[in-house]
């Protein structure tokens, strides 16, 4: 598939930044992912690695700064939006995204997630 040159870059993140109260646990990042490329973050614990990817995963929302997905400027809500982007994530130990019931969480990467709250129980 030919993409044209502001395609070429699968996920961007410019001038991302993330603050828990006094801890500022990203501070304007930049990240460029293209179409294709396998990266790795690698950081000492605390650096903000898990916090830059839970906010591409929509678990976080960055308090300043732009994703874009394909090129285009993308609001990640929730891990759905995430998902319907082609977005996943795997963390290194189990997780659950604290705000969703049990059942969203067993749902959230299955293409039944679509079926209604009754035919999913």
């Amino acid at each position: 598939m030919s993409r044209s040159p502001e395609r070429e870059n699968a996920i961007e993140c410019r001038g991302i930044t993330k603050s828990f109260g006094t801890v500022l646990a990203n501070d304007h990042i930049d990240l460029t992912v293209r179409y294709g490329e396998v990266l790795a973050l690698l950081g000492e614990n605390g650096s903000g690695k898990t916090t830059l990817m839970n906010m591409l995963s929509g678990i976080y929302h960055p308090d300043e700064g732009t994703i874009l997905i394909g090129g285009k400027e993308t609001v990640i809500h929730s891990p759905v939006d995430a998902a319907e982007l082609g977005i996943g994530m795997i963390y290194q130990h189990f997780r659950l995204v604290d705000v969703f019931t049990a059942m969203d969480n067993i749902v959230l990467g299955t293409k039944e997630k679509r079926l209604g709250a009754k035919e999913l129980k």
